[in-house]
């Protein structure tokens, strides 16, 4: 297992460049070589398929010790046999369950024909050694030991767990590496809880997952089918009157998702690691790529669909041919009948979050997202080749140092985007409070990890860099430009 170097990094960045450029096929190197491959596919199954739910694995006595093993393998998806990346042979993969303080050990063993290893998106754990170390390299047929010690203050909440591997991230996550990561203890009255991640896939003729197109890697890749939980419009039955908790992840490389259900009574208890003192009913709930929602859902009798309502997350102008992004569509239908349900108990309210308003600042910076295109720069810098996407024009180097950051510091970050296009921004380690969107001041302590910045926008965000030293990165969270070198890193020390 050896880091990700300097000239590979390079080089994984300039080949994603350089597909955009040619109008070939880019980044993608999805069109797997698999044996045995069926002539057709069968048509999707009729009628509706109830929700399945990703198998469980919960710690004991403060310890979940995982076995986690990336390879592809044949399924089912929209009733049709195709070929796939899995955890542990399924998409997505085990959901694990853990409380502040407990340990995670994982053991990953890379069965891909391609490096991978190993992200825990939004955990506040250490970056160093065998930790959160986006730097790590698993070659095929090797192994690694990961392990992961949750703070005793760590926040509850939703978060999840996907390849980090520079240059390989979009392909292997579109392919169907993903899980979710619950960290538990602030147990609300409900009748159920269910976990839905959403993600996207496009299958060929022949059940593989196809090749993207130049443009499409530009814009960010959207696949043509959306699924939750591996699954195409799954079915979810309910009594009126139940409370359900639902743990929902975007795990999709690209595609926005602005979820709504409209005919059910619905409450926000936090997005990422951040929480709602009180559960607030709301409309819809926007999630960028990498965000999720704690959300509590109340029944009403009759039929419903969970729908994404489309969100306009910008374009490249003359990069035409990457089609429709993020448009609305159907995830789920929710069917409430039979007796009504005895009324839940309270929500307890939650302690705030904490404010760093009221903490000196050691140091405040700015950071662009810009990318060149036939040499011109949108955004601050100047770089001479036809297309490179990075941060205040430099692209992706591991062995760059682009912020050194002093241990025990807050910060203030504020996130610039002259592009055309949203980009949400993800901080490893770290979590962000937001405190200014677009011009906008925040009032109530609002946490992230990952953050949207609209185009020709920009937000502000305060830092504690007190905990986990060490050495991470920053990035798009639209895939395909975080692996073409919408990528930095931060030595904090």
């Amino acid at each position: 297992m050896e880091p990700i170097t300097r000239r590979e990094a390079l080089r994984l960045g300039a080949l994603g460049a350089l597909g955009v450029v040619v109008g070939g096929v880019g980044l993608s190197r999805t069109g797997f070589p698999w044996p045995d491959r069926p002539a057709t596919l069968r048509p999707p199954a009729d009628g509706s398929v109830a929700l399945t739910e990703p198998a469980v694995m919960r710690s004991q006595g403060g310890l979940l010790r995982v076995e986690l093993v990336a390879a592809p393998r044949e399924t089912t998806i929209a009733g049709r046999p195709a070929r796939v990346l899995t955890y542990n042979g399924t998409v997505p993969g085990q959901t694990w369950r853990a409380r502040p303080g407990d340990r995670i050990e994982v053991l990953l063993r890379n069965e891909l024909d391609m490096p991978t290893n190993l992200h825990t998106h939004g955990l506040l754990v250490s970056p160093r050694d065998n930790g959160d170390n986006p730097f790590i390299n698993v070659d095929p047929g090797q192994t690694f030991e990961y392990r992961f010690d949750l703070p005793e203050d760590h926040p509850t909440g939703v978060f999840w767990y996907h390849p980090h591997r520079h240059g390989t991230v979009a392909d292997q996550v579109f392919g169907g590496l993903y899980g979710a990561l619950i960290v538990e203890g602030d147990e609300v009255p409900v009748s159920r809880e269910r976990v839905l991640i959403v993600s996207d896939i496009t299958l060929d003729r022949d059940g593989a997952i196809a090749p993207v197109s130049a443009p499409k890697v530009m814009m960010g890749r959207e696949g043509d089918l959306v699924l939750v939980n591996g699954q195409v419009r799954p079915e979810l039955t309910a009594r009126p009157g139940e409370r359900e908790r639902w743990r929902v992840v975007n795990a999709c490389t690209s595609r926005y998702l602005r979820l709504a259900l409209p005919g059910q009574r619905l409450a926000l208890l936090g997005i990422d690691g951040g929480h709602e003192p009180v559960a607030r009913e709301v409309e819809q709930v926007l999630l960028a790529p990498g965000n999720r929602a704690d959300l509590l859902v109340t029944t009403r009798s009759g039929t419903s669909e969970l729908r994404s309502l489309g969100y306009d997350r910008g374009g490249m102008g003359m990069m035409m041919g990457g089609g429709d992004l993020s448009g609305p569509t159907t995830l789920a239908t929710m069917v409430v009948s039979g007796d009504q349900a005895a009324a839940p108990g309270p929500v307890p309210e939650r302690p705030a979050d904490p404010d760093l308003r009221d903490r000196p600042l050691s140091d405040r910076r700015e950071i662009a997202f810009t990318i060149t295109m036939g040499g011109r720069m949108m955004g601050r810098g100047r770089r001479g080749s036809m297309v490179d996407l990075g941060f205040d024009g430099r692209a992706f180097d591991a062995d760059r140092v682009d912020q050194q950051v002093a241990a025990g510091s807050v910060e203030e970050w504020t996130i610039t985007n002259p592009t055309p296009m949203d980009h949400p921004f993800h901080l490893h380690v770290w979590p962000m409070q937001l405190v200014e969107d677009n011009g906008e001041p925040v009032s109530e302590p609002v946490w992230r990890d990952v953050i949207n910045v609209p185009a020709n926008g920009r937000v502000r965000t305060l830092v504690d860099f007190t905990h986990h030293p060490g050495r991470s990165v920053y990035h798009c969270h639209i895939l395909d430009h975080e692996d073409a070198g919408m990528m930095a890193v931060i030595d904090t020390r």
